[in-house]
């Protein structure tokens, strides 16, 4: 079932737009499943939980950490994560910074942006990402690939559109101001398992699916 999941999956995808697989909560066995499908980047909400399973999965994953940044847990991952999802602040920024120059790499990262309705969704507000506070940050360890962020929970599609519109209109403000001579600044993370269509019309480079590959993950868990 995972195998046909991606397949019609990738099918419906425009060229262009990459597929993370999120795999939070679903057992290793499950990953190596999508993986003989030819499924090659993931997405892990949890540390330890992504430093365990790239332990024990191919070295030629793509592994992308799409949940919540906290200090001191960036040594899990960082030594080999290849893309940051949710770099929502300054700080955490300048920690991602700090933990790849003791790692020795430099590490990709997205600036997740909040325009969504809901009060618990991180992220810099619009008005947060000036031409000023950016260029004015250099760190040499972390590479701004571009933005992720999330639409409201809603039913409401033009909501949701909305959300997804604005998201993309962040991204080109800052292509073309702080960003315009970045080769890298590139990728627009957004869209879910019950919203990916309408991000991809509105210009999503990055579709992070879970449940619509998976299936349902049982929170209990964790």
């Amino acid at each position: 079932m995972i195998a046909e999941n991606i397949e019609k999956i990738r099918t419906a995808l425009p060229e262009g737009v990459k597929l993370v697989a999120v795999s939070k909560l679903k057992p290793v066995e499950d990953l190596r499943e999508a993986y003989c499908a030819g499924q090659r980047c993931f997405g892990e909400n949890y540390a330890t939980e992504l430093r365990d399973k790239h332990s024990q999965l191919p070295d030629d994953i793509e592994w992308h950490f799409i949940g919540h940044i906290q200090a001191k847990q960036l040594k899990y991952y960082i030594p080999f994560v290849s893309m940051i999802h949710g770099v929502d602040s300054m700080e955490h920024l300048a920690d991602v910074n700090h933990a790849a120059e003791k790692a020795g790499r430099v590490v990709d990262v997205l600036l997740q942006v909040h325009v969504a309705q809901e009060e618990t969704k991180f992220g810099f507000l619009p008005e947060e990402l000036s031409v000023d506070s950016l260029a004015s940050t250099a760190y040499p360890h972390v590479r701004i690939c571009g933005v992720m962020g999330m639409a409201s929970h809603t039913d409401d599609q033009s909501r949701v559109r909305a959300d997804f519109r604005r998201i993309r209109a962040i991204f080109d403000d800052l292509k073309s101001g702080p960003f315009k001579d970045s080769a890298e600044f590139r990728e627009v993370s957004m869209g879910m398992s019950h919203d990916w269509h309408i991000a991809v019309e509105e210009g999503s480079s990055l579709i992070r699916l879970g449940t619509s590959i998976f299936g349902p993950r049982d929170y209990s868990k964790r």
